[in-house]
Parts: C-alpha cells; sequence; structure tokens
C-alpha cells in the first residue's frame, strides 16, 4: 500500500484511542489503513458489518437514532466498495459508518455491494460505486422519502448547497451533516456553514470562523457544532439516547476549546 500524500496532522486523540499513534507520519497512515484491512476487512470482499458504536458524536451513530426514533425516514451515506447508499436500515448505517472516514473515490466491490442490497440499502450505481451525495438525496425523494439525512464529507461541499436548493424547490426536510472536514478550504465555509451539523475535524478554519456561529457543541477533542435549530434539536434527541454521563453548562460563547485538547496540525514550515 503506498501513502499518495504526507499527512497534514501531527497528533490527533482519536487516532491515538483506536490505533495507539501519538505521531501521525506516513508510517502511522498506512499502519492504521492496514489496521482496518485486518480487522474488520475495510476495502476488501470480506469487509465485516459490525453496528457496535465506535465514537460518541459520529454521523453513523447520531442517523442510526434518528431513523430508530422516527425522526427521519432515510439515510444517504457513503460505502467504500459500494459509493453511494440509501437506506432506512439504522443497523446498516452504523455498520458502514463506524469505521469509514471520507473517501474521495471507491469501485465496485460485488461482495460489499450484496451484503449493502441483502441489509435494506440501495447503492446508488452498482456498475461504477460512484460517490454522489445530490444524486443519492434526489433518488430518495423519488422514492417517496419526505425527510432525509445525508452525509456530506469535505472535498464535495458544494453539495451541501445545492442540497439545500433542491429541498426548497421539492419542499422536503433535508439533515445535511457535514463530515470529514480537516483539508477543507476557505471557499469551503459558505456551504458548509449551510448544513444542520458540522463535524471540526481537525479543522482550524471550522473551529475559529463556524463555531462561534453554532448553537450546541458536543465534545471537545474532536467538536460537532449544531448550526441550526433543526440540527439542534436532533443532537438533543441522540444524548436522549446516549449511555454514558454527560455534563452540560451554558456558555456565551463557542467554541468550548481547552488548549490541551484537539488534534494538532503540522505547521507551514514543518517538513512531513
Amino acid at each position: 500500500m503506498k501513502v499518495l500524500t504526507p499527512p497534514t496532522v501531527e497528533y490527533c486523540p482519536l487516532h491515538e484511542e483506536l490505533y495507539g499513534t501519538k505521531k501521525i507520519d506516513e508510517e502511522a497512515v498506512r499502519k492504521s489503513v492496514e489496521a482496518k484491512i485486518g480487522k474488520s476487512g475495510f476495502c476488501c470482499k470480506k469487509r465485516t458489518f459490525d453496528s457496535e458504536p465506535i465514537v460518541a458524536y459520529g454521523a453513523s451513530e447520531m442517523m442510526r437514532v434518528w431513523l430508530q426514533k422516527g425522526f427521519i425516514d432515510c439515510a444517504v451515506i457513503v460505502c467504500e466498495g459500494a459509493g453511494t447508499v440509501i437506506t432506512t436500515n439504522d443497523e446498516l448505517v452504523q455498520a458502514i459508518g463506524a469505521r469509514l472516514t471520507g473517501i474521495i473515490k471507491t469501485s465496485p466491490i460485488r461482495e460489499i455491494i450484496e451484503h449493502v442490497e441483502h441489509d435494506g440499502g440501495l447503492v446508488l450505481d452498482k456498475q461504477t460505486a460512484r460517490i454522489d451525495q445530490f444524486a443519492g438525496a434526489k433518488k430518495a425523494v423519488s422514492l417517496g422519502f419526505n425527510r432525509v439525512a445525508v452525509s456530506v464529507a469535505g472535498f464535495q461541499t458544494s453539495v451541501i448547497s445545492e442540497l439545500r436548493n433542491f429541498e426548497a424547490k421539492a419542499k422536503k426536510n433535508f439533515v445535511i451533516f457535514s463530515v470529514c472536514n480537516t483539508c477543507v478550504t476557505d471557499a469551503a465555509l459558505r456551504h458548509i456553514a449551510r448544513a444542520d451539523i458540522a463535524c471540526a475535524s481537525a479543522s482550524t478554519l471550522l473551529r475559529t470562523r463556524i463555531a462561534p456561529k453554532t448553537l450546541l457543541q458536543l465534545g471537545v477533542t474532536i467538536p460537532v457544532y449544531a448550526l441550526t435549530q433543526k440540527g439542534k434539536n436532533l443532537m438533543l434527541a441522540y444524548l436522549a439516547e446516549f449511555n454514558h454521563k454527560l455534563v452540560v453548562f451554558r456558555t456565551k460563547t463557542l467554541p468550548y476549546q481547552p488548549s490541551d485538547k484537539g488534534p494538532r496540525l503540522k505547521k507551514p514550515h514543518q517538513k512531513p
């Protein structure tokens, strides 16, 4: 396996928790992907679909609860080997998203597609496994779903604005979850600002430009922000089913970000 580009993050608390890595370099990236392949068959025909929760405030964890409680009708998500997937199966949402981060492109894997379909998922394009969240949302609407949750990764943030425009035209109700935003640029912020919920990932831009406008923050190391009242309500609905102790307090400003928490990006002058 070849790592195509040097990592931009030098430390991530979530990466350390999952893979035991304190310093992220090309070798650490390679080993973490190999670990995912070895443990869960990531990107392989023998991929496992385990619906156990992995992180506290992940998109798949929240969408699972929203489907269970009837707050949404379906979810439009992404699975490696299948591309865009539409499903009403809450366990499939979690099983796909548990260890999946923002993939940019994938190719079809017959065994993965067959498993997704067997568990109630509709693969948007079985021939190419393309990732097209806008087309997936349109397909969901054509199937009669009115309340649709859609995940949109940082490399395609313009899709968020396309979804909002289509939502208004079609008179539907979309819940847009912006994910995997570590590498987003300044130009992407105007699109992310139109989401309902956004994960900060390791992005300084989201922490400084998006967070101050949010209504609710979940988490500190990898915070997740509610950008709309709908997003806030759904995050609170998720917390009602959360099986861990919590502390809640008021604040006049966001983000809440202790200096010793969260990922660290490489400085511009640092060599990878």
